[in-house]
């Protein structure tokens, strides 16, 4: 029999759902987009069904992202946070909460479509076995509105013939049992939970109690993006209890590269503004600045102000500039972040004065390895080899500091006392580091790091062994042993220098204790494995989360194409002929300058990355340097000869004038189509890196007008020339856009400059070609970062470094080629002073060259014990701080 319902002449939900439902024996239930519908479906009179109730809703799931469990899970994670469900607890709290009680007892059970293969699932349908039995099934309308059958018009058909409840059955049952149907991601039950318990705080209130996870856990990474690692928590929850606990946080961030440092030091910053009210500078290297800005605002949503030192003035998140009287300027920041170049330090502008004397709320510095001593002997006193700008500036700031966070992913560059130099920074205005100035680990350095790299062994004598342990005095926590010693000692956690007499005040047994914890002190709770904490992918891709028995990190393998010495791309004897132009040109102006050979190498830079780079570069050095892109000046460098030489304009000229003579296509751009078309690589999603920007436009409009001009590839680069080529037409893009679209399937081929090397989350692309490989090492491991992370649908990443036969790139390949395992596993990353031999074997230089590769030692000098992690739960945080009064604080300037 069939029967109609029309909302206009009675409410839908009384006359038909809930006298239906009342008692029924099950439910199967066609819905609309899973995010919408669940809390359709929580508000029918569903408890009192006796048996299971099956949903099946669609999603803009892609049908890629059905593929693997782990895919599935984190789409759905994300599509369900982009709705915002968050905004609707208010009116719709006992409906979250109704419905969280089914899915976790799975009363209800949810599998979830992709859009993209089915179509949109529109309109009601179900079959609803009832109290006596019997059966039913309805049909209705198109709408599918979160409260569709309370609010919207609507029809609907009932009908209990056996032949529509079939009918309808087998609809269900067909997209039920589909194999892209999964399950209801995780995630999303649990934060429907979190959500039905959310409550709503103010700073003021939270700084009572700060809890980090109230801050984080609807900010965008956590609702936009995948959220943190658990090494990531783990540090930003330990760097903010030492700032609020004790005298400040003092920590060396070393982990390897593209495991997230700077996302981890942005968190701790801004718990640290809301928590006190003093400014928070960052110093990073110019080039990075204004990607530190973008990534706090985009995956923190974090205002912040990057210090503009030519126009001495203050640029906003919003791009605003903020002018300012001069260099005092400086210390008038509009926000409480500070992004503050270190160039600016170690060139000494005057500016440099206004900013050390700043009494900061925390200070961190990126790159911190670039603080260092100069013409350091690997076995030198610290007296003979003088601090750098850099490093000098740091030990005042650090002074008037509550807490310095420094980072590097290369804490020894080549020498032990590197990383000793970066814990002195820590040091200043605290005993708790290395103790005060009298201890031991500060007066006798050289016997320190002979004992952290256990060379040798701790003092065995109990007065000696209590030189070294007392001062500085470790935490309670850190042993039973140093708990016992603390409350004989009668010393609270504040207190970090015990006297040598106080060896008199312990008992017996429990020096003999210490005595017997000689040799695992030296090793396990010095102050180096204290203060730098450092986590390695190999370390989280093996060691076991207790919380869930799963690793802490998704174990990609990397599978590299290219690196066999026949792999390289070889030069037609025209370019061959160039090429060597361009080196004899470099070598001239070498000759003529006194700057350490970045700018001398330009040219052979910019032709070992295309053919068009070369050129373009080549052309504009002949009408003037002032031609020459802004990004080739970007490094402090000393200026190349502005006037060329009649031989030097020589070599220029043939240089240009044999790639204008040969119209041959570059075979780079060969090999790139060799790549993505036939090798599949564009199907799994590539993206393409170069230094430089000329290069990978060229490359996209030789792609897009040539061979695949119906695809869309993304250009990502500077904000104003970001965007999409196709059918070789060029359309500007923000660059959130561009993510959007990788993100929705919408984009598989994406060609970056060094602007997408950090902080940009490409987990759907899996494949990753070097057009050009960058003479300083560690971009090679943040290109790689991109791809090979968190949410990453293939087991395996594909890799394809580009160069060409006979480069400057190819010799020093060779020559890193017998070590290159070697140092990468013992720095987590390439050292960056390897840079300097690409511009050796550039000059010709190739005993240097070898040299500058032999001073990596073989074995690292310490053995890396600081991999500090455990599982941390923020996602289900139910009391949230209000983000408008969190962006408001932020929002305020420097004091």
């Amino acid at each position: 029999m069939i029967h109609r319902y029309s909302s206009r002449r009675q409410s839908l939900k009384t006359t038909f759902l809930n006298a239906r439902l009342q008692n029924a024996q099950a439910y199967d239930r066609i819905a609309g987009y899973f995010r919408s519908s669940l809390l359709e479906v929580a508000g029918e009179a569903i408890e009192s069904i006796s048996g299971q109730i099956r949903i099946v809703c669609n999603s803009d799931l892609h049908p890629k992202d059905v593929e693997t469990a782990r895919a599935a899970q984190q789409a759905m994670r994300q599509e369900w946070c982009e709705a915002k469900p968050e905004e609707l607890v208010e009116q719709a709290r006992d409906r979250f909460t109704r419905l969280y009680d089914l899915l976790k007892t799975e009363k209800m059970v949810v599998r979830v479509l992709p859009a993209k293969k089915f179509g949109l699932l529109h309109g009601k349908a179900g079959v609803i076995t009832l109290a006596n039995g019997k059966r039913t099934s309805f049909l209705g309308s198109a709408n599918a509105t979160r409260f569709a059958w309370e609010e919207n018009y609507e029809l609907l058909w009932e009908d209990s013939s056996q032949e529509a409840i079939d009918w309808v059955q087998e609809e269900f049952d067909a997209l039920w049992n589909s194999p892209f149907a999964v399950p209801l991601a995780g995630f999303v039950v649990e934060d429907i939970g979190r959500l039905s318990r959310r409550s709503v705080i103010r700073v003021e209130k939270w700084r009572e109690e700060p809890e980090p996870a109230s801050v984080a856990v609807e900010i965008p990474i956590f609702r936009e993006e995948l959220g943190l690692w658990e090494h990531q928590k783990y540090f930003v929850q330990r760097a903010f209890k030492a700032h609020r606990e004790s005298n400040g946080a003092r920590f060396l961030l070393a982990d390897q590269v593209g495991l997230g440092k700077t996302v981890q030091l942005a968190l701790a910053a801004m718990l640290m503004a809301l928590h006190g009210d003093g400014p928070i500078i960052i110093i990073a290297p110019k080039t990075l600045l204004f990607q530190w800005q973008e990534e706090m605002l985009n995956l923190l949503d974090m205002p912040s102000a990057v210090w503009d030192s030519i126009k001495k003035q203050w640029i906003d998140e919003n791009g605003i500039e903020h002018p300012t009287s001069g260099h005092e300027g400086i210390r008038k920041c509009p926000r409480r972040v500070g992004i503050v170049s270190s160039g600016l330090i170690i060139h000494q502008s005057e500016t440099v004065e206004y900013l050390k004397n700043l009494r900061c709320e925390c200070v961190i510095v990126d790159e911190a390895h670039n603080a260092r001593r100069q013409n350091r002997h690997p076995r030198a006193a610290k007296e003979k080899a003088n601090p750098n700008n850099l490093l000098k500036f740091l030990y005042e700031i650090a002074f008037h500091s509550k807490s310095v966070l420094l980072a590097t992913a290369t804490p020894v560059q080549l020498y032990p006392f590197e990383a000793w130099d970066l814990l002195e920074v820590l040091s200043q205005g605290t005993d708790t580091v290395m103790g005060n100035l009298w201890s031991q680990w500060r007066q006798q350095v050289p016997k320190a790091l002979d004992i952290v790299m256990g060379i040798k062994p701790m003092p065995t004598e109990g007065r000696d062994l209590w030189q070294w342990i007392r001062n500085p005095l470790p935490p309670a926590e850190e042993r039973r042993e140093f708990d016992i010693i603390r409350r004989t000692l009668n010393f609270n956690a504040n207190e970090s220098v015990a006297t040598g007499s106080d060896w008199n005040r312990l008992r017996p047994a429990d020096q003999d204790k210490i005595l017997r914890m000689s040799d695992a002190f030296g090793q396990h709770h010095n102050p180096f494995i204290r203060h730098i904490i450092r986590r390695t992918r190999n370390f989280l891709e093996n060691t076991i989360n207790p919380a869930d028995g799963q690793p802490y990190m998704q174990k990609i393998e990397v599978r590299l194409f290219g690196e066999q010495p026949e792999e390289s791309i070889p030069l037609p004897p025209y370019l061959d002929d160039a090429y060597k132009q361009a080196k004899k040109f470099c070598q001239l102006q070498k000759e003529r300058s006194n700057g350490s050979g970045f700018m001398e190498t330009l040219l052979l830079r910019r032709v070992g990355s295309t053919i068009y780079a070369g050129r373009n570069t080549a052309e504009r050095i002949l009408e003037g340097w002032d031609k020459v892109p802004e990004a080739a000046m970007e490094r402090d460098e000393a200026m190349p000869m502005r006037s060329l030489t009649s031989q030097e304009e020589s070599c220029l000229r043939a240089f240009v004038s044999a790639l204008e003579a040969n119209k041959e296509q570059d075979p780079k751009y060969l090999k790139v189509v060799e790549y993505l078309l036939n090798h599949g690589w564009l199907e799994r999603g590539c993206i393409i890196f170069s230094e430089y920007f000329e290069s990978i436009w060229w490359l996209a409009q030789q792609l897009s007008s040539r061979d695949i001009p119906n695809e869309p590839i993304g250009i990502y680069a500077s904000r104003e020339k970001s965007g999409i080529f196709q059918n070789n037409q060029f359309t500007t893009k923000s660059r959130e856009d561009l993510k959007a679209m990788v993100r929705r399937g919408e984009l598989r081929l994406l060609l970056g400059t060094e602007s997408a090397s950090e902080g940009l989350n490409l987990q759907r692309l899996s494949t990753l070609i070097n057009l050009d490989l960058p003479w300083n090492p560690t971009r090679l491991e943040q290109r790689k970062g991109r791809i090979q992370r968190i949410g990453q649908r293939y087991d395996t990443i594909y890799i394809y470094n580009m160069r060409y036969r006979g480069s400057v790139e190819e010799r020093v390949h060779e020559l890193l080629s017998e070590r290159l395992e070697s140092i990468h596993s013992l720095f987590g990353q390439l050292p960056d002073t390897l840079e300097s031999a690409w511009i050796q074997v550039a000059m010709d230089e190739i005993e240097d060259a070898k040299q500058t590769i032999d001073e990596v030692p073989e074995k690292h000098p310490f053995e890396m014990r600081y991999e500090q992690i455990e599982s941390i739960n923020w996602e289900s945080c139910a009391e949230v701080l209000a983000a408008e009064d969190r962006r408001n604080h932020l929002l305020q300037g420097w004091k």
